[in-house]
């Protein structure tokens, strides 16, 4: 039997070759290819998906970035019809037609890429398929490596083959490391074999604060600071996995929020952080304070202090401000709001 020989390309012809750019659903953050995104249980995994395919089908921006509009295929496989259309109707008006979803579908060792394939066939200009969960359509037998990495490989041989973003919403294992993406449920063969790996992660399962962990073959690493409120998480920054600035202390994004609640505090430090619910000490929040005071002042915070009868009083008013991100720094970029009006 003649022997096959392998296909070379030369650094030259490589060069001259015209080869189409890497293709982004959402830009500098979700490329074609097979995507994780992991997460402990009820942390909000699926609204965020459900937002981001809303995003996409109407061409709007996620998280601050632009989107490739075009047809979404949300497999929502642990739900039913009826709590999809509850939360679709809590995160729009209009819920667009190019948005298909599917509450059963086959498993990867059955028919399920064949499923995908033909609504392809039928919608060509999909770019986003959106798998919830992993677990809904995998079995891995023998060795878990081998298995883990299988089954991604035949996800991923579908996002090249037809030019999609396939995302697999997964879970993290409850056991902490130093490295979120260490967290992922199961063997490194998931997320050796993935693309891109996201990994939502709160400090506090009571906040209303995360943090959403980048790393891939085609985005930067990178750190979101997010906020769930009404139903989605919103954007407030981006910063580099090794930062800890303002956007990363959970202190100041908890005074954050609730100043944007309340609009006014004045009182001691141990009366701030009991507001707050924090548990640090009175002094270590008054020296965060010193220490983002021209933050909190570019985020539209008002920030005093005096003594009144021997007691240091602090007074923190909210005036306006628009979290937005530009390059790897958070610019903070103030607004009148309709109070101002």
């Amino acid at each position: 039997m003649k022997k096959k020989e392998m296909v070379t390309y030369s650094g030259e012809e490589l060069m001259q070759m015209e080869l189409p750019p890497v293709r982004f659903v959402v830009k500098d953050f979700l490329s074609q290819g097979l995507n994780i995104l992991a997460g402990q249980a009820k942390v909000g995994k699926s609204w965020m998906m459900l937002d981001l395919c809303i995003k996409v089908a109407k061409g709007e921006k996620f998280f601050g970035f632009d989107t490739e509009q075009s047809t979404v295929l949300y497999l929502c496989l642990e739900d039913s019809l009826s709590r999809i259309r509850e939360r679709v109707m809590k995160l729009t008006d209009a819920a667009p037609s190019n948005l298909h979803f599917a509450v059963m579908a086959d498993s990867l060792s059955g028919e399920l890429t064949k499923q995908i394939d033909s609504f392809i066939d039928k919608h060509p200009d999909t770019s986003l398929v959106v798998i919830d969960t992993l677990q809904k359509v995998r079995k891995v037998k023998g060795n878990m490596y081998a298995g883990d990495y299988k089954v991604i490989s035949i996800l991923k041989r579908l996002a090249e083959r037809r030019g999609l973003s396939i995302v697999c919403v997964h879970h993290t294992r409850k056991k902490s490391d130093k490295d979120p993406f260490n967290t992922v449920s199961g063997s490194t063969g998931i997320t050796g074999a993935a693309d891109n790996i996201f990994v939502l992660k709160k400090d506090d399962s009571c906040s209303d604060f995360a943090k959403l962990y980048m790393r891939g073959r085609d985005i930067p690493e990178k750190v979101l600071t997010i906020q769930f409120e009404n139903f989605r998480w919103n954007c407030l920054g981006k910063s580099s996995l090794e930062s800890d600035g303002f956007m990363n202390d959970g202190a100041m994004l908890s005074l954050l929020s609730y100043l944007k609640r309340e609009e006014i505090f004045e009182g001691t430090a141990s009366e701030l952080c009991e507001k707050l619910g924090l548990k640090i000490e009175s002094n270590v929040l008054s020296r965060k304070l010193g220490k983002y005071e021209n933050e909190l002042q570019k985020a539209g915070v008002e920030f005093t202090r005096e003594k009144k009868n021997h007691t240091r009083i602090l007074t923190l008013v909210y005036t306006y401000s628009d979290l937005r991100d530009d390059g790897d720094d958070i610019i903070l970029h103030t607004i009148n709001t309709a109070k101002s009006a």
